[in-house]
């Protein structure tokens, strides 16, 4: 095959550059390529462009087995796809890839806190939130809490102000006690760990969503449509607690089912990365509302 050939020729061609006739260049710039190439898959996998990317990972690979095998029709749809493709990817990802460059050149403002992430256990962080929820559900506080799982959310923690703490129920309450600071907009959770406070998301669009319900459910549904992140929210209103999860809304959460939700998205995300997908068995006085 004429391009297993040539992707041959090339191979040996780089063997006898860095190993046959070596120069101190050659490994000078496969270092910088290694590290620009980690340094960008580090950022983009902190933002919701990381699950695109991954796409277009494998999208690159059938474009390469295409031309192994020679399948000339698929080969050349697959490259007419990439020529506008990058276009398109740039018009569409334009803040991501911003912020991107913008990273490349100075540290990003928010530290990161892989080496906390183990400070309390699944079940601290779940009754930590279930007392929280029940709590500010009974004296009608509203409240957003986003919990971030694969697809990265730190754009939208930029908008907020940084926290990084560990998860309590004083704690929650307090950033979402009215008429203080931190009480207006989202709480991102990452790691087990309160990462930022009033963090703005964009709202849903959905034209099925209920007249009846706010801003604060909307916003909670509209990180979920372009996200696999998990909303909780607390009705100001009525105190009513609901889940919001790939663009739907589960109302009346008693705390039984809250937990249980809890514990699931915790365990999954330490140990398979959320590969099993949690069926919501709610009580009698549980009941389920999609919008």
């Amino acid at each position: 095959m004429k391009y297993l050939h040539s992707l041959w020729l090339s191979i040996r061609g780089l063997y006898e550059n860095l190993f046959l006739y070596p120069d101190w260049r050659n490994y000078l710039d496969i270092i910088i390529i290694a590290v620009l190439i980690y340094y960008l898959i580090s950022v983009l996998l902190r933002t919701r462009a990381s699950s695109v990317f991954k796409g277009i990972g494998v999208f690159f690979v059938c474009t390469w087995l295409s031309r192994i095998l020679e399948l000339n029709v698929f080969s050349w749809a697959l490259q007419q796809f990439i020529n506008t493709g990058v276009l398109v990817i740039v018009i569409l990802f334009q803040p991501e890839l911003r912020r991107t460059l913008e990273q490349i050149g100075r540290r990003s403002t928010l530290p990161h806190s892989s080496a906390k992430a183990n400070a309390r256990s699944v079940d601290d962080c779940v009754a930590a939130i279930v007392q929280a929820m029940t709590n500010m559900s009974r004296k009608r506080i509203g409240a957003l809490i986003v919990i971030e799982r694969k697809t990265g959310l730190r754009e939208f923690e930029e908008t907020g102000t940084y926290i990084d703490a560990e998860i309590t129920a004083p704690l929650i309450e307090n950033i979402f006690e009215p008429n203080t600071p931190l009480h207006d907009g989202a709480t991102i959770i990452r790691n087990r760990r309160i990462q930022a406070s009033a963090c703005i998301l964009q709202l849903s669009d959905d034209p099925t969503i209920s007249k009846e319900l706010g801003t604060r459910h909307r916003a909670a549904i509209g990180i979920t449509e372009t996200t696999d992140a998990i909303s909780l929210i607390v009705s100001e209103e009525t105190g009513i607690i609901s889940m919001a999860r790939e663009g739907k809304l589960t109302r009346y959460i008693d705390n039984k089912a809250l937990t249980q939700i809890l514990t699931e998205i915790f365990a999954h995300d330490k140990l398979s990365q959320g590969r099993k997908t949690y069926l919501l068995k709610p009580s009698d006085k549980t009941k389920q509302l999609e919008q």
